[in-house]
């Protein structure tokens, strides 16, 4: 198969070429597939196959691009799709610089982030692994519901510029189960990330959903006062910030169109904690990372903050030709970030429950519809679901309804960071709209930051 692409990509190069074109071919396949559960049986269990070409035409400064459904047997519609972009381009408004045309020096192929058994993976081997995770757990009230998504995702790339071909294929899987309570409305969750078959465990989840049962079943849930709280972040939550301190913090395109929470002049200097170590890591294949961005540029592990102090922005070639940057080999779907764990010894939640504490801490596991409030700023804002808890001084924990966050990450992972745990998980933030794009970001289990404000607790579920 990747040789029938390839071969597809230079016919098409071949053509453009023979008629004057300049062309930017993006070749996008997938293979997914979707198993869903709700009301503890399967609501849904479908699987598709498609092939995404973008083509992007050049004339000078302009631009145009063009996008179509195609099969590789269906060379003649490709080559009609080429001759729309080139049409198109023609009417294209200039842009207000020169847009580079990747010009690949070499050939370049990377199947490493690739397992055949976990894109495969049977609907027998999904069922399984869901009722591994969920036995014993379900009854007349506490229904079971989720998903098990999976697939393969092959990116394929040739330009007029370049004989050459860049060419990625990988494999992921996205397991998030939920257990609810019909009639108290309450739910808690477990998620697994996986980049080849061997990740997958449903052991774990298992633990951590039968560890959330016995407290929300057997403690009396409550509504919390407002105010400031020691709060332990979980790895969704984590994730879910960084995620948006990735499109507002660290990015060169958004400093430029004010859209950033970080300057110029903070470059070289501490921004963060010192429990505070973010890097673009190519080499972390949990990362679904991709090794060469494309514009063609080797891609290495890239530090952006070490220790709190602030390396650098990040630039994409599209940006860093608008604004007269150096790109830094950051053009890819998704960048592979890695928050380095710390020392604190937790690797579980019910380690987490048992550690001794000196003052009430609130854990909160996940951040639900979480939005940026002002981006110069930092300040974002989210809301706790799916298993908070409020773990008492005394050693007792209580449940609390869902409390409101809204607080900038300059404090979040600012000099208020109390520990960072040594160990570290990664977490999958795939999206399931729009073409595939497995994506996880690797970070620490907790995270604990003091002395955060609530500024909503609801008084109910």
């Amino acid at each position: 198969m990747k040789e029938q692409i390839i071969q597809t990509l230079q016919a098409l190069r071949s053509y453009a070429l023979g008629k004057g074109y300049e062309i930017e071919l993006f070749y996008h396949e997938e293979d997914s597939y979707l198993m869903r559960f709700a009301n503890s049986a399967i609501s849904l269990n479908t699987n598709e196959h498609l092939i995404r070409l973008d083509i992007t035409a050049y004339s000078g400064r302009k631009r145009a691009g063009y996008a179509l459904i195609t099969d590789l047997g269906k060379l003649d519609e490709m080559k009609t799709g080429i001759d729309t972009a080139a049409a198109m381009v023609e009417h294209a408004q200039p842009l207000s610089y020169q847009p580079t045309v990747p010009a690949f020096t070499s050939s370049f192929a990377d199947e490493s982030g690739f397992d055949p058994a976990l894109a495969g993976l049977t609907n027998a081997e999904k069922l399984a692994f869901f009722n591994q995770a969920s036995q014993g757990l379900e009854t007349d009230e506490i229904k079971l519901s989720g998903i098990f998504s999976n697939g393969a995702n092959t990116i394929a790339q040739i330009t007029t510029r370049s004989e050459h071909t860049q060419y990625f294929k990988t494999s992921d899987a996205q397991v998030t189960l939920v257990l609810s309570h019909s009639r108290l409305k309450w739910e808690v969750t477990a998620e697994q990330s996986a980049q080849k078959k061997a990740d997958l465990d449903p052991l774990p989840l298992h633990q951590e959903l039968a560890f959330m049962l016995a407290h929300y079943q057997a403690d009396t849930p409550q509504q919390i006062p407002l105010g400031s709280y020691d709060i332990i972040f979980g790895p969704a939550a984590i994730a879910e910030l960084l995620h948006f301190m990735n499109w507002i913090g660290f990015n060169g395109g958004s400093l430029k169109r004010g859209f950033s929470m970080l300057a110029e002049d903070q470059v070289g200097k501490k921004v963060f904690s010192e429990h505070f170590s973010l890097l673009d890591d190519p080499e972390q294949l949990e990362t679904y990372p991709f090794k060469r961005d494309l514009a063609g540029l080797e891609r290495k592990p890239w530090p952006i903050f070490d220790k709190g102090v602030f390396q650098g922005f990040i630039w994409y070639q599209d940006d860093a030709d608008e604004f007269n940057a150096r790109p830094t080999g950051h053009t890819v779907l998704h960048k592979s970030l890695v928050l380095c764990g710390g020392d604190k010894e937790a690797s579980s939640l019910e380690e987490l429950v048992s550690l001794p504490r000196q003052r009430d801490l609130l854990y909160i596991p996940f951040l639900h519809y979480t939005n940026i409030v002002n981006p110069t700023k930092g300040i974002i804002t989210g809301s706790s679901r799916f298993g908070a808890l409020l773990l008492k001084k005394d050693g007792s924990v209580v449940v609390p309804y869902n409390v409101r966050l809204t607080q900038s990450l300059l404090d979040i992972f600012g000099e208020k960071v109390a520990w960072v745990s040594k160990s570290s998980q990664p977490y999958n933030i795939s999206q399931s709209y729009g073409a595939r794009n497995p994506t996880a970001i690797i970070v620490p289990r907790f995270m604990q930051v003091n002395g955060l404000e609530i500024s909503h607790s609801n008084s109910s579920y």
